[in-house]
């Protein structure tokens, strides 16, 4: 940890009466990276993992730490990451997508002419519904609109029934 030295004197020669105190206080300690960022991927073979895979991963090892007791709840997330409850939430909602959607984002597979576009907000709008059809339908429309064809939104959602 570092250390800080504050130092007050006066001349040490002096017969006034004056003395030198020397005070050591804790440092300003450097800030723990957030849970967004605490994911940065290290890029493998020169690209970058789209943040919502790196987010989607992370909701699945949360939800493992919680189910075998490593850590009593989301609050206790929250706080191991230093990220509001709320915003813990969000990124643990993602485990209530269908299966197969939280397939095809994890095995994303990022070439140079088919970017995923789909963001964390996005898929928000398609955990409004509890259907996972409903879902499938709604994240295949949010592919399609980041999609430079329907062939690359199709191959995003194309997974076992």
């Amino acid at each position: 940890m570092r250390r800080k030295k504050l130092r007050t004197a006066g001349t040490g020669s002096d017969t006034d009466g004056a003395f030198q105190v020397e005070v050591t206080m804790p440092g300003r300690r450097e800030r723990c990276s957030r849970v967004g960022s605490a994911v940065e991927s290290k890029p493998v073979d020169g690209q970058q993992i789209p943040r919502i895979v790196r987010l989607m991963a992370l909701a699945i090892k949360f939800q493992d730490m919680v189910d075998r007791g490593d850590v009593g709840d989301y609050a206790d997330l929250a706080r191991l990451g230093h990220v509001s409850r709320a915003r813990l939430t969000q990124i643990m909602n993602l485990c209530h997508l269908a299966p197969d959607v939280q397939e095809s984002l994890l095995s994303y597979e990022d070439d140079q002419s088919s970017p995923l576009t789909t963001t964390e907000r996005d898929l928000r709008k398609v955990l409004h519904s509890v259907c996972w059809v409903d879902q499938r339908q709604a994240f295949i429309e949010i592919t399609k609109v980041g999609a430079k064809s329907d062939d690359q939104a199709l191959r995003l959602t194309k997974a076992p029934r």
